[in-house]
């Protein structure tokens, strides 16, 4: 089978935010940027679906995602009129929003992504059911519950994930969101691509698994941390070698971390 046939079978998370050490790294957040976008434009040349969870900020990610979902569908072929992207917002995050924006971002994605508000249970809401709640902060505890539950609910509608990137601190939830995400990947046995050359989260799992060196200095723990001791690079279930899989935690030359993802992709094969 060829590469379209196989990705356009595949929906593919993915996970990202700022990392803390890009200027340690020599890099900055536009080279953090510039690596998912290019990753992210591979995965729609070749069919896949792409998920993301995050807000609606501007200048943020998900709105990287949409614009290249747009830029995508003008080069498309006229008849290929799939939603490229779908993007969750978690209880806690459009519960906060006015409606009316939610409403106006809906509109004007029509055509290029699907935008979904989740309950704090991970259900889908309609834009009727979200019409009838009062735009309120979340507490701690429902930032909790609705990060992890959207979390779940993306990994019900996912076939594999990537991750690179993440912060460390001054999160929301239970752990960082990379981390948590990596985790519930790894418990579900879903394929899984750690990209950890650009610090952050990514790379702090690369090093708990074993696939990369340790930093010189020491790093600041974060909750969940000790979990990835528990799990080497067989369970990332990615269809590459331990040896393709270190290379994929260490690089930061995107181009050969997208080869290496499209390679375990199409070793896994397209979703039974």
């Amino acid at each position: 089978m060829s590469y379209k046939e196989v990705l356009g079978q595949h929906t593919v998370a993915i996970s990202t935010s700022e990392s803390p050490d890009m200027l340690t790294l020599g890099m900055s957040d536009e080279h953090l940027k510039d690596a998912m976008a290019e990753i992210a434009r591979h995965l729609l040349a070749l069919g896949a679906r792409l998920v993301y969870g995050g807000d609606l900020r501007s200048n943020g990610f998900s709105e990287l995602l949409f614009e290249l979902v747009a830029r995508h569908r003008r080069d498309a072929d006229a008849d290929d009129l799939r939603v490229g992207v779908i993007n969750y917002l978690a209880w806690p995050v459009h519960i906060q929003m006015a409606v009316t924006d939610i409403e106006q971002a809906h509109s004007d994605l029509i055509g290029t992504a699907e935008l979904v508000c989740l309950g704090l249970d991970g259900s889908r809401q309609s834009l009727d059911a979200r019409r009838q709640l009062p735009q309120q902060q979340p507490t701690e505890a429902e930032w909790c519950g609705g990060l992890t539950a959207m979390r779940r609910a993306m990994l019900g509608e996912t076939q594999a994930r990537v991750v690179l990137g993440g912060r460390v601190e001054q999160y929301k939830g239970v752990m960082p969101g990379i981390a948590e995400e990596s985790l519930l990947s790894l418990q579900a046995h879903q394929p899984l691509f750690v990209m950890g050359g650009f610090g952050g989260c990514a790379r702090d799992i690369a090093e708990a698994m074993h696939l990369v060196e340790p930093w010189t200095t020491p790093r600041l723990g974060w909750p969940g941390h000790d979990a990835f001791g528990a799990f080497t690079a067989a369970d990332l279930n990615n269809g590459l070698t331990l040896e393709e899989n270190a290379t994929v935690a260490r690089t930061p030359h995107v181009d050969q971390a997208i080869t290496l993802i499209l390679r375990g992709l199409m070793s896994v094969g397209a979703p039974g």
